[in-house]
Order: C-alpha cells, then structure tokens, then sequence
C-alpha cells in the first residue's frame, strides 16, 4: 500500500482529519479520479474509512496504525541517507 507515494500523501493529508475527494486532490496534487483510484485501495486494506454526508463523502484514516506506519516508513527512509537522521535531532531537541 505505502509503495505508491500518492497513497503515502494521502495518508499524510488525512492525519490532521477527514477530507473530501475534492479536498484530497488538491492537498496531493492529483485529480480526483486519481485520488478516488487510491482511496478505494486504502480503504481495501482498511486504512482509511468513509463518511456520508448527503452526496458528499469524506475520507479519514481508520485508525492511527495507518498513520504510524507512513511515520515509522519515512524514519526508515532517513536512515539510509547517512549520518544522524532528522527524526533523531527532533526528539533530541524536545527532550532539552
């Protein structure tokens, strides 16, 4: 699921709250058919749900696992850049 970065941004736009299509495809660039393609194979996996209201529906993420993943992926992702990820000085600077 997280192989696609559409989907990543998607997941990433949905953690401060529920969208609409529309309102996901601009946040990620893409149009809404594309961003309609990869929120039904989201919500497959389960990793985001919907929202009906009148013909309008939002999407939100299912629950902070989701989330997490996409978080615990980019921490990852920075450690093969070499030296002292980013994630590392973030929480080193909160705990000063």
């Amino acid at each position: 699921m997280l192989a696609d970065a559409t989907r990543v941004r998607i997941i990433l736009a949905l953690r401060g709250g529920e969208l609409s299509v529309n309102q996901l495809a601009e946040a990620v660039d893409k149009s809404p058919a594309a961003v309609s393609q990869h929120l039904a194979k989201l919500r497959l996996a389960r990793m985001v749900t919907t929202r009906h209201e009148g013909t309008r529906v939002y999407y939100r993420l299912e629950n902070e696992h989701a989330s997490q993943l996409v978080s615990d992926a980019i921490f990852q992702a920075e450690h093969s850049l070499g030296g002292t990820p980013r994630h590392h000085h973030t929480r080193k600077e909160a705990s000063a």
